[in-house]
């Protein structure tokens, strides 16, 4: 088998007299997953074909020979006929095999000047940068959906828990929109992590730079990289980003699992909150009244991978020493892995609220005006009037232990029973406690009063149109 450089042994020098062990080359090749580097690698050999040319490395021709020979390969890669095997080992080799090929010696010249631990590098970053501006057009669509279900229910009513016990009554756009809160934080942590990612480590080499007269900014101006790497030990060995991309992508797990299992509960008979439409729902093989809500219990579920991975890469790198080393073979398919996954997920959980749920707003209204989620506005409702906050409170507490012993819900109090409990309550009790007022009142600025949800709105969309 010839290597790439022309000995024996598979991709390496005459260093090697014999090739790896059938098993061993199984291993070590990651040709089977890097293969989705592809664009980069062409992307990037391109640009450092050019640049080799602009240092006086190599002549105009030969660059754009070989710029030639690289736009073949995606061409035959688009129409199915670039497959590399595991003789290849990885994408990076498989290109410039390929290119050799095509253009014999002069294909040779084309990995003057880096390595593959800068390649690779480059390779990586290319790739996440753009899967980070897709997963922030992801979560645009889903914030969307989220909004569109909160215009369309600004004026219905849910109940406000906490420790998953009824708390107060609030606005169902108020809850949607605190989702929208959490993926616009997921949209700034990613943009501020895409800085980080977009550093060029091409012309680091190996480890140490090169002697060759390269122009490592022309090589990153080509590719749209804000800098590059100011130490190239650093550059070949910092997978920071991965760590920091995986830690993100888990915060947005995490969140829309927390809306999963909302709307889970909120599915269920005891809730009763949404209907699932027959688009994301799935039956039971057994039972046939069964409608599972099998997207948000999946996405629920998918965030251990996500997770997993980051614990994964955390793990990988804290013991090595630098520069390059093998370990690093194990970034890509968690990183491919978590930006798959959340792909998915976002994609999926935005379909759930386009089109596979509806919200009840009969049940909603009938869930808040049926507890004691307006026993705190009784307590305002004596602060008001002048009475200290805790001795209101201990009044209304004592109030409603009562109302469950009898059965009875505060609004079913006559008037005569208020005012021995306190001679302060008026006939206007009763408005204050209607949950419409119990929400209309909460007029602090980010509170769930009504005009207050509608600013809240407003800037939720503008954000979105900027």
């Amino acid at each position: 088998m010839s290597g790439v450089t022309g000995g024996k042994a598979g991709s390496w020098s005459d260093r090697f007299e014999q090739g790896l062990h059938p098993a061993i080359e199984r291993f070590n090749a990651s040709i089977g997953f890097d293969i989705t580097l592809l664009q980069q690698d062409l992307d990037g050999s391109i640009a450092h074909a050019r640049m080799l040319a602009s240092t006086g490395v190599l002549t105009a021709d030969e660059a754009e020979q070989l710029v030639a020979g690289l736009e073949q390969v995606r061409a035959e890669a688009a129409a199915g006929q670039f497959n590399p095997g595991l003789e290849d080992e990885d994408v990076h080799f498989a290109v410039e095999r390929r290119l050799i090929a095509l253009l014999g010696p002069l294909g040779k010249k084309l990995h003057t000047g880096r390595s593959r631990n800068d390649q690779v590098g480059t390779d990586l970053r290319l790739w996440l940068r753009g899967q980070i501006d897709a997963i922030d057009a992801a979560i645009v669509r889903f914030e969307r959906a989220l909004l569109a279900q909160a215009e369309a229910h600004a004026e219905v009513m849910i109940p406000g828990y906490t420790h998953l016990q009824r708390a107060q009554p609030i606005g169902l756009a108020h809850h949607l929109l605190a989702y929208v809160e959490m993926a616009e934080r997921d949209r700034a942590r990613l943009r501020d992590l895409r800085k980080r990612v977009n550093i060029c480590p091409l012309g680091a080499a190996a480890l140490a730079g090169t002697p060759v007269p390269i122009d490592r900014r022309h090589t990153a101006a080509a590719l749209g990289f804000d800098d590059v790497y100011a130490n190239s030990l650093d550059a070949v060995s910092d997978r920071d980003f991965a760590v920091e991309f995986s830690a993100a992508a888990s915060l947005v797990m995490v969140h829309l699992s927390r809306l999963s299992e909302e709307v889970i509960l909120w599915a269920s008979e005891e809730f009763g909150f949404v209907s699932l439409t027959d688009r994301c729902a799935t039956g039971s093989s057994l039972m046939p009244q069964k409608k599972n809500p099998d997207v948000p219990e999946l996405v629920r579920g998918k965030c251990g991978r996500v997770f997993g991975h980051l614990q994964g890469l955390l793990v990988m790198i804290k013991g090595l020493p630098l520069a390059y080393n093998k370990d690093f073979q194990e970034d890509k398919e968690a990183l491919f892995d978590t930006v798959r996954t959340t792909l998915d997920c976002l994609e999926a959980m935005a379909i759930l609220f386009e089109e596979g749920l509806t919200f009840r707003p009969e049940r909603l209204e009938q869930a808040v005006a049926s507890d004691f989620s307006n026993a705190t506005d009784v307590a305002d409702y004596l602060v008001a009037k002048g009475v200290p906050f805790r001795e209101a409170y201990q009044l209304v507490g004592g109030l409603v232990k009562g109302c469950l012993q009898e059965g009875i819900l505060l609004r079913q109090l006559p008037l005569e029973r208020w005012q021995q409990l306190h001679p302060a309550f008026e006939a206007d009790i009763f408005a204050a406690i209607e949950p419409r007022q119990v929400v209309a009142a909460r007029r602090s600025e980010g509170g769930t009063a009504f005009e207050q949800v509608r600013l809240q709105l407003d800037r939720a969309q503008a954000r979105l149109r900027d």
